[in-house]
């Protein structure tokens, strides 16, 4: 692998999520389907495109949003957001799940870069993605979820591109805004910080009593969460009794939280067959963004079966001008 310019990588089911909310599902293909996460994700593309000049671009994609290793270790791991009379399915609501696919498509036509993992999360394609690109050059991780922020390193460098609304409200998220906003000093902070104060929205309980300012201080007296739970164990006094208590309660907890909540670094992962673009991490090439249509007629026949001219159009244009 030789240095390139920048690569970006979408967390892809974030942001058409973050589409689907924040666009107008007036927004309809000529058969009265709505679209607005489908226009709303290549509108998102185009502008990162142009305001941030990636030279490769990976949109990665969910193989499994709920896997059987972060299950095993903590059952409640997203189980709120299983639909109904499924053990598996994620609940999405009714006028997006028929987009995913049409996204997916729409994308392969043209030829911007899918890539997954069997078993792992986008989460893990992007951790893998990010720890293969070390030292090779900069990454620029695009998502609305915070989970991310762990992969943020000024040294390697990667910073993360945070949704914080819509599609348009971006916030450049490096080491000084961690510490700014978190008082934690680094993303690797950020995952221990997780872990302690845990997470409802994804099924995790965190250790009772102890917030995200409690989770941050402690950090920064130990550095780190071994650190921590050694001092827990040999009594230090630099813990309250509470705090020792609290830390001692949620040991079963502890000591499989960070598998669950730090992003896998080493997933298997696959890009989605392209035509006539290489199919391998490996190959050269494989990750840059594409000046023209891999498959100009796939694009034309999906373009205008979903109404998808102008936010096509404003992709096309900002692909041949990076």
């Amino acid at each position: 692998m030789t240095a390139t310019g920048p690569l970006m990588l979408l967390d892809t089911a974030s942001l058409y999520f973050r589409a689907f909310y924040g666009v107008s599902d007036s927004v309809k293909a000529p058969d009265g389907t709505p679209v607005n996460a489908v226009r709303g994700l290549l509108d998102m593309i185009a502008r990162l495109v142009v305001d941030h000049r990636p030279t490769r671009l990976v949109a990665c994609w969910d193989e499994d949003w709920r896997p059987a290793f972060r299950v095993q270790a903590i059952p409640s791991y997203k189980a709120h957001r299983v639909a109904e009379g499924s053990a598996e399915q994620e609940e999405v609501p009714d006028t997006l799940a028929p987009q995913v696919p049409v996204i997916a498509e729409v994308l392969t036509a043209l030829g911007i870069a899918r890539a997954g993992a069997a078993g792992y999360e986008a989460d893990d394609v992007i951790g893998t993605l990010t720890a293969r690109e070390s030292g090779h050059g900069p990454v620029l991780v695009v998502t609305g979820d915070r989970d991310l922020f762990q992969l943020v390193d000024d040294d390697a460098p990667v910073r993360v591109l945070y949704t914080i609304r819509g599609i348009k409200d971006i916030e450049q998220v490096d080491t000084a805004r961690l510490t700014e906003k978190y008082a934690v000093a680094s993303g690797s902070a950020y995952a221990d910080m997780a872990v302690l104060r845990g997470d409802p929205s994804d099924g995790l309980p965190g250790v009772a009593g102890i917030g995200e300012k409690t989770a941050a201080a402690l950090l920064a007296r130990y550095g780190d969460l071994p650190t921590l739970l050694a001092a827990r164990d040999a009594d230090d006094p630099g813990l309250t009794a509470t705090q020792r208590r609290r830390l001692t309660e949620a040991a079963d907890y502890l000591a499989v939280a960070p598998g669950v909540v730090r992003v896998a670094d080493d997933a298997p992962v696959q890009l989605a067959p392209r035509p006539g673009l290489p199919d391998a991490l490996d190959n050269p090439g494989a990750l840059d963004l594409p000046r023209t249509p891999a498959d100009p007629e796939a694009l034309v026949d999906l373009t205008e079966r979903w109404g998808l001219e102008s936010s096509v159009r404003r992709v096309l244009t900002a692909l041949a001008q990076h």
